[in-house]
């Protein structure tokens, strides 16, 4: 949201003359506008255009492990050697797992 940072600014006294009345009157319209909706009762009506996916099927091919690649014993990623930090206790760990 853009602030308009010439605008006057509340002090300390405008801010204690706020009456009993108007302090209420903004505690009402806060509660008024809370609404008790069952997220799943909501959600279970919600239908996504196009959305029948139950026929698909995904093929994604797995290539395996090439000579150059590891699998960190930490995060169980596959990554480059180039990403290997150390070896704890005789196993191979990343860097992003290492800091």
């Amino acid at each position: 949201m853009a602030t308009d940072y010439d605008t006057p600014r509340k002090t300390d006294d405008d801010v204690n003359e706020d009456s009993i009345e108007e302090l209420k009157a903004r505690r009402n319209d806060k509660s008024a506008s809370n609404v008790d909706v069952d997220e799943f009762e909501q959600a279970e009506g919600l239908e996504l255009p196009g959305a029948d996916l139950s026929n698909e099927e995904l093929s994604v091919r797995v290539l395996p492990r090439q000579a150059d690649e590891f699998t960190c014993m930490s995060c169980f990623l596959v990554h480059h050697r180039s990403q290997l930090a150390a070896e704890k206790n005789g196993d191979p760990i990343c860097r992003d797992c290492a800091a």
